[in-house]
């Protein structure tokens, strides 16, 4: 995979006229120099399911009047761009209003994407009816006429479908259609016999050609889904939907599975589909540095224009970032995050627990947030962390969290236990630890007492919060009682004095705090500490320091060893790789802002003096200094850390210890 990618989109309906009549071989190869392109995804097909290129299996896009697909192809690799080939799998517009029999169905028989044919826009297709084999000889056509370095395929996951097709093959199963349960299992056979037969039909032309099938989210688990692609594309277009959170979250995973994996991002000011949206040069440059940063490989998308010239603005856009990530390069190759801290997270264990398919709706509302607080805390307190799922070497790591939700059986509890005796601590909250009917697997000083009655309640600290004085603070989440505890209270909740009712209530939102209604409520015991809240939602959903600077505390006691630390303000990063015989500092900061009602971005880029940097090291250190700029870096080496000051941080910056 290459580093520099460019995912091109060219979803074009046939009303649209002059397809393609501006390209110009010069002109396109002059924009991928001037973004510093390495690879671009080129469309065989779009959603409209119109070709671009001639076809057998297909039809041209009836405005086009040459081999586009061709002529891109031998354009870039002219110059050494390579060009993955893009076919929409999921969407065919062209043949779904031929074949409205072959389209998914929800329940109420209702269409995907858009509800019918009533309102403009899509309809997603079934891959267990005919339009699979059409669309494998699409697939195979490119391969066969085309020197394609891959193939890309869209709009594809695990769907359940209610379609007749699918119906009809769980009744003759002696299945219920109507149970989600049967609908969910037999949309996982439907993936895997699809995604089965889209690797024979490329093997049997080019052997090895890499292929991803794209359905916008890596699951945290599903470990099978993922290895049914070459590699990962991990969309994540922090403006469209996704927030500047999905990504960190999304490479903490794909780090843990051993393929390569890039961050998608985009262009656009929104998201896919915009023309003349644009980011400002900052966002792109610190959405590249946090690709590279978190081990991953880097691709932004563009949408061509219908006449195929390409849009100079938008690859001056793209090179602001592309130049300084190919300056960048040497360090990246082969290098390896470093992390001390894995979060189990809610939705690896609903997979575990419950076999495969258990989050593939998209999870509870409650996993996303948890998962996310989680990861916000650990980024803002600039810790090294990976998600990862059942199948990991708890091994690995020096401390694991348990996010507010993560019940237990007895062989996963066993594992535990061996990490806790082999010298590991785990910070749990909420039900986590639990065997999910009361009782806590792990010890933590105390045993579960079920739901607290009162929400909210409080949480009175026995520790000095770094940036407040002790007081009674306020915890909108759920929380949970401990009782017979015999461990180390490090915290204590205060009950209200009544719940919030049209009976009872008191001043504008809550019910102030009992003073005299006291009990324990964050506990260390043998195996770690216990936060009796769902505190990591609720940082989620309300971001209080209170919650950070609580779970920043237990952090700390629990992990006393940590590989870096830095005074680098919260909204900046911190990561660290391994490169041979050498570590790698980076750091990253831009403070995105909300504009309009929902869109976050980063404009200004401000400049950060004076960080300071310590990072542990066993080995005798020879030199520090900035990448790549190739400068020296004045250090100091003391109790086994290497110390150093950065004099000025202007959104990424990398320093090396040989």
């Amino acid at each position: 995979m290459n580093y520099r990618q460019v995912h091109l989109d060219f979803h074009t309906s046939e009303k649209v006229s002059g397809i393609g009549e501006n390209f110009d071989k010069k002109q396109f190869q002059e924009a991928l120099k001037v973004g510093y392109v390495d690879s671009i995804t080129v469309f065989s097909k779009c959603h409209h399911g119109w070709a671009y290129h001639p076809s057998k299996a297909n039809e041209m896009h009836p405005q086009l009047k040459f081999d586009l697909l061709k002529a891109q192809i031998e354009a870039a690799h002219e110059i050494g761009v390579k060009t993955p080939v893009y076919l929409s799998a999921g969407l065919d517009e062209k043949y779904a209003v031929k074949h409205s029999e072959h389209l998914v169905r929800n329940r109420d028989e209702s269409t995907m994407w858009v509800k019918d044919f009533t309102a403009p826009g899509y309809h997603k297709l079934c891959l267990n009816t005919p339009y699979l084999d059409y669309l494998l000889a699409q697939i195979k056509e490119v391969c066969e006429n085309y020197d394609a370095d891959g193939i890309f395929l869209d709009i594809v996951n695990v769907q359940p479908c209610y379609c007749q097709t699918c119906r009809n093959q769980l009744i003759a199963e002696g299945k219920n259609p109507s149970n989600a349960a049967d609908a969910l299992d037999l949309a996982e056979r439907v993936y895997a016999n699809y995604t089965r037969r889209v690797r024979e039909t490329i093997d049997s032309v080019k052997p090895g050609l890499p292929v991803f099938h794209n359905g916008g989210h890596i699951r945290k688990g599903r470990r099978d889904l993922a290895h049914m692609n070459t590699h990962l594309e991990l969309e994540s277009l922090p403006t469209g939907g996704w927030g500047y959170d999905h990504f960190p979250v999304s490479a903490a995973y794909a780090r843990t599975l051993g393929m390569e994996f890039l961050g998608m991002t985009g262009k656009f000011h929104t998201s896919w589909g915009e023309f003349g949206g644009f980011k400002h040069p900052n966002a792109l440059r610190y959405e590249v540095a946090l690709s590279i940063a978190n081990g991953a490989k880097c691709s932004i998308g563009d949408q061509l224009h219908p006449d195929g010239s390409m849009d100079m603005a938008t690859y001056e856009l793209i090179g602001a970032a592309y130049k300084e990530a190919e300056e960048k390069e040497a360090y990246l190759k082969g290098a390896e995050n470093i992390v001390d801290v894995a979060v189990l997270g809610i939705e690896a264990i609903d997979n575990y627990l419950e076999g495969r398919g258990a989050s593939q709706a998209g999870g509870s509302t409650k996993t996303a947030e948890a998962d996310a607080g989680c990861a916000r805390i650990l980024l803002e307190g600039k810790y090294l962390f990976n998600y990862i799922d059942t199948r990991e070497d708890f091994s690995n790591y020096k401390l694991l969290i348990l996010p507010d939700g993560v019940i237990l059986d007895e062989a996963l509890t066993e594992r535990l236990k061996q990490f806790v005796e082999a010298g590991g601590k785990i910070l749990a909250s909420g039900t986590s630890g639990t065997d999910g009917a009361g009782s806590f697997l792990l010890d933590f000083g105390c045993r579960f007492g079920g739901e607290n009655e009162y929400r909210p309640d409080y949480c009175r600290p026995r520790f000095e919060l770094s940036s407040l004085k002790n007081s009674a603070y306020i915890m909108y989440s759920q929380g949970y009682k401990v009782e017979e505890v015999a461990g180390e209270v490090l915290a204590d909740r205060e009950n209200p004095y009544f719940n919030r009712t049209i009976e009872h209530f008191s001043s504008h939102k809550h019910t102030p705090n009992n003073k005299k209604d006291i009990a324990p409520a964050m506990v260390e015991g043998k195996d770690g500490i216990y936060i009796a809240w769902n505190i990591f939602e609720d940082y989620a959903n309300y971001g209080t320091i209170v919650d950070k600077e609580i779970v920043l505390y237990a952090l700390d006691r629990l992990l006393v060893d940590k590989s870096v630390k830095t005074d680098l303000p919260a909204q900046g990063i911190i990561t660290l790789t391994r490169q041979d015989n050498r570590k790698i500092v980076h750091l990253l900061y831009a403070s995105p802002v909300r504009r309009g009602k929902n869109t976050e971005i980063i404009e200004d880029i401000v400049p950060i003096y004076d960080t300071k940097v310590a990072v542990k090291c066993s080995e005798p250190v020879s030199r520090v200094y900035l990448a790549p700029q190739n400068e020296d870096v004045a250090y100091k080496v003391k109790d086994g850390y290497v110390t150093f000051t950065v004099d000025k941080l202007e959104n990424h910056q990398m320093v090396v210890v040989e």
